[in-house]
């Protein structure tokens, strides 16, 4: 996505001039971008290989802008210099953009705080525009538990730009049984782990199952109702959306399809892989919580063991250990209106055998007090990293 600029400047001012005085105001933010601005006109202002900003070049031009802000598809973002009134015009106009209903902001300060800002909120559009690209898969329908978590296809759609598509089981199955190979670079370590190599070759069938599937539909991501698994070929799926991850396909446990859109958000405004937790256990007076899967990216692991599935005690299930450090918790709701984040810092892995494998207990930022009082339903995503301001970005706009 290119930065667009969009030049607004009063007919009474001579352009050639001003643009000499802006010249090193334009420079620096240039150099600290380190990219270029590109001009654009009211014809090429909404076209999504821009990132769009207004450059109020001076005062005056506020009546100018009422004339024609109908053309341009908000959000709306103003440049503003400390010369020529600038300021003076964006304060009036956002002021005027917000009587409407509409969101904005001036861009206005140094070169650091500036260019940095650009940063933050292109990668915010840029997210917006992939979303409205991505295709996800739901296999199976959501497990039965989920009783919290249902979803309206088209809500999601008209929200986030996200399609959904359903897969039946059936079809899953049928791929499975094709028994085709799909080379990982990991393979060769997850062979050499010395688990039940019976149990490493049926979840490595599941995995290609799954990846049949995602060539045939061309899926972003997938959700499935992995524990159908267990009972047609005693084996889980978690190796299989493990693997996934790994790759940068997001997929997700149960059907759980908040969940599953909540790893995408995450996964992209972040470049992390993501985990999926059950939340298992509150400490209130350390405002701490314990999460637990049975699978994880390979990538968000220092180290992975192999263990059966915690519940059935059957197949492959997944103990990773995470770093332990910053990190982000997060959680969107079925309609897209609502959602949870707080940093936190991961302070240590867990080894509980009444526990799902990968455990780790994660010490919040905000009051933990939300998953008794507010929380939005049971899986929670977590990343490496403090991304929190950034989550809190993408939603505002």
């Amino acid at each position: 996505m290119k930065i667009g600029l969009y030049h607004l400047i009063s007919e009474m001012n001579n352009e050639a001039y001003i643009d000499s005085t802006l010249k090193s105001f334009m420079f620096k933010i240039e150099e600290k971008l380190a990219e270029k601005f590109e001009n654009i006109n009211l014809k090429n202002i909404n076209e999504k290989d821009y990132f769009p900003l207004i450059f109020i070049k001076s005062g005056g031009v506020e009546g100018k802008f009422k004339q024609f802000f109908k053309l341009i598809k908000g959000p709306y973002l103003l440049l503003s210099s400390g010369l020529h009134n600038s300021l003076a015009a964006s304060l009036e106009i956002a002021s005027f953009l917000r009587q409407q209903g509409e969101k904005v902001e001036i861009l206005h300060g140094d070169s650091d705080y500036i260019a940095q800002r650009i940063k933050e909120l292109k990668k915010v559009f840029e997210i917006k525009n992939k979303l409205s690209t991505l295709k996800l898969g739901v296999i199976g329908s959501p497990s039965d538990w989920l009783i919290a978590s249902e979803v309206d296809y088209k809500k999601v759609k008209d929200t986030l730009g996200i399609s959904l598509i359903d897969v039946e089981m059936d079809e899953l199955v049928k791929e499975i049984e094709q028994k085709y190979r799909f080379d990982h670079p990991k393979l060769n370590d997850i062979k050499n782990k010395k688990f039940d190599s019976k149990s490493i070759e049926g979840a490595l069938k599941i995995y290609s199952g799954f990846k049949a599937i995602i060539n045939q539909y061309k899926l972003d991501g997938i959700t499935v109702r992995c524990f159908d698994l267990l009972e047609i070929y005693k084996n889980t799926g978690c190796l299989g959306l493990s693997l996934l991850n790994d790759e940068g396909i997001i997929a997700g446990c149960e059907g759980d399809i908040p969940a599953l859109v909540s790893m995408v958000i995450l996964h992209y405004l972040t470049d992390e892989p993501v985990f999926m937790g059950n939340s298992s256990s509150l400490d209130l007076n350390k405002n701490e919580i314990t999460l637990a899967h049975c699978t994880l990216p390979l990538n968000m692991a220092d180290k992975y063991y192999f263990d059966t599935h915690f519940e059935s005690g059957l197949g492959v299930g997944i103990r990773g250990i995470i770093r332990e450090g910053e990190a982000t918790i997060f959680k969107l709701s079925g309609g897209g209106h609502n959602y949870f984040v707080s940093g936190g810092e991961i302070i240590k892995n867990l080894k509980d055998r009444n526990l799902c494998r990968t455990q780790i207990r994660l010490k919040l930022k905000q009051d933990v007090k939300y998953f008794l009082q507010e929380s939005i339903g049971n899986h929670h995503l977590i990343c490496r990293g403090d991304y929190s301001k950034l989550i809190r970005e993408f939603f505002k706009w």
